[in-house]
């Protein structure tokens, strides 16, 4: 089996992407790649100087644009001003396991930066996107509960890192059922989960999963974590596709197209959840 590698990304000259959440970790690999590939990479960060500082060594066409995605708010606005061409949004910004806490709107902040802010960014977004959008999912996802009727978490007991697998796997059930809403629209536009098995970055430092990162044979490099973004962003992968690492329990390896969970493929599930989703974000789905 041929092992994909970023040296094989075709030329992106003339291809506009918006990424959040590339100051660091998987997210800044996966926009210095594009860019080196000729892509122009809009960094959509909450810290725009540290964004700047970020790709200020790197070759390639980058703009800098602030958005929190926690901030409803925010990505409203960034939505509004946004102007020029759109060919490729990456839904990557994400937290892990923190303790709990509230946005500007209310909203529990773990669920609005993993979930609700992705959900409405895409969908205010999807009138202007021409090829696909690319959402990074999570293994965690397989152990993921969902409580429609609270969605942010405000009867249940907090626990950081169960907050986290049910943000996953509402990502799952949001980008499979997009791309049923989009193929039933005629749209060309496709939606594709990827996650970048378990790679060493800042991701779990508020967790005490960060002890994997000290555990070579079970964790791999931000480089090679951003291998399956960077697949399912370039190549021509089906709508609906989730692409992880090719090695044991997709934990480290090479890019493949998997499956996701069997709670993350349940079509009423995603259907009722969109709904739900609808009512923190007040968004509905914009289709080309």
């Amino acid at each position: 089996m041929t092992r994909w590698t970023a040296d094989q990304l075709p030329a992106l000259t003339g291809t506009t992407v918006v990424i959040t959440g590339a100051t660091g970790g998987i997210g800044l690999v996966t926009a210095r790649e594009l860019a080196r590939a000729g892509a122009t990479v809009v960094l959509a960060a909450r810290d725009v100087d540290k964004a700047h500082r970020a790709v200020a060594g790197f070759s390639g066409d980058f703009v800098v644009r602030r958005l929190d995605v926690a901030d409803l708010d925010s990505v409203r606005e960034f939505a509004q001003s946004y102007t020029g061409d759109l060919d490729i949004l990456i839904n990557n910004a994400g937290v892990m396991d923190i303790p709990a806490a509230r946005t500007a709107q209310g909203l529990d902040v773990q669920t609005a930066t993993n979930y609700f802010g992705p959900f409405l960014l895409t969908n205010l977004l999807l009138p202007r996107l021409t090829d696909r959008v690319v959402t990074v999912g999570s293994q965690l996802h397989r152990f993921g509960k969902l409580d429609l009727d609270d969605l942010d978490w405000r009867t249940r007991k907090y626990n950081g890192l169960a907050v986290y697998e049910s943000s996953k796997l509402a990502v799952v059930l949001f980008s499979l059922e997009l791309q049923r809403r989009l193929t039933a629209a005629g749209s060309p536009v496709r939606s594709i989960v990827a996650h970048p098995g378990v790679a060493r970055t800042g991701l779990v430092s508020h967790s005490p999963l960060g002890v994997i990162n000290r555990l070579p044979f079970l964790v791999q490099e931000a480089e090679q974590g951003a291998l399956p973004l960077l697949y399912a962003a370039t190549q021509d992968v089906p709508g609906n596709a989730y692409v992880g690492p090719d090695g044991l329990f997709s934990f480290t390896g090479y890019p493949l197209v998997r499956r996701p969970g069997r709670a993350a493929r349940n079509p009423a599930t995603a259907r009722s959840l969109w709904q739900a989703t609808t009512a923190f974000t007040g968004v509905a789905a914009h289709h080309r």
